[in-house]
């Protein structure tokens, strides 16, 4: 599917936009394979090409909760390299990758960092949050057989092309591929 939208979030004023996919740079995905939410795929599956769609998604169906457990202290060596803190990568609103002790990756947000401890909040960013997503189908097709396995390879580490990401998630390709490397949180647009 390729749709192009605006994602709104209750505030105090009414509804603030927090993404936009334009026409030009749409979010395109496939469906059944946890890359949008069900709950958005559902809304828009059956959509044909040019239909517009207006609806909203509860945060229990969206993030869920926003948790205060998921906001950790951690040592600031856990962000040294070579005995110096990474300057670099570690500062307040960076997303950065981590790993817990089972090799399971995940992202958190530094919120603050200390004189001993770096505050990481592992809540996605659209926690406690309900959503209301406004746009357009641009298109509505079955995936083809190709798109599918770069999709596959882009779940399981890389993307099929023979690059490779940093850890900034940018393609380390030299442009030897001939395609786009959009990865997101799930919620809507690539970020």
């Amino acid at each position: 599917m390729e749709v192009s939208y605006q994602l709104f979030v209750d505030g105090e004023q009414g509804l603030e936009i927090m993404e936009e996919a334009t026409k030009d740079r749409p979010f395109q995905f496939i469906t059944g394979f946890g890359v949008a939410l069900d709950a958005f795929e559902q809304q828009v599956i059956d959509l044909e090409k040019g239909a517009t769609f207006d609806f909203s998604i509860p945060q229990e169906q969206a993030y869920g909760d926003y948790n205060d457990d998921l906001v950790l202290d951690l040592d600031r060596d856990v962000f040294s390299i070579n005995g110096h803190f990474d300057h670099e990568h570690i500062y307040e609103d960076a997303v950065i990758p981590l790993q817990n002790e089972e090799g399971q990756r995940f992202y958190g947000r530094v919120v603050e960092i200390g004189e001993e401890k770096v505050k990481v909040d592992l809540n996605h960013p659209l926690a406690g949050e309900n959503l209301t997503f406004k746009g357009t189908i641009l298109e509505n097709r079955e995936a083809t057989a190709k798109e599918i396995e770069h999709l596959v390879a882009h779940m399981s580490g890389g993307c099929g092309c023979g690059c490779h990401h940093d850890h900034d998630g940018d393609c380390n390709c030299d442009g030897d591929c001939d395609h786009d490397h959009h990865e997101g949180c799930g919620c809507g647009h690539c970020h």
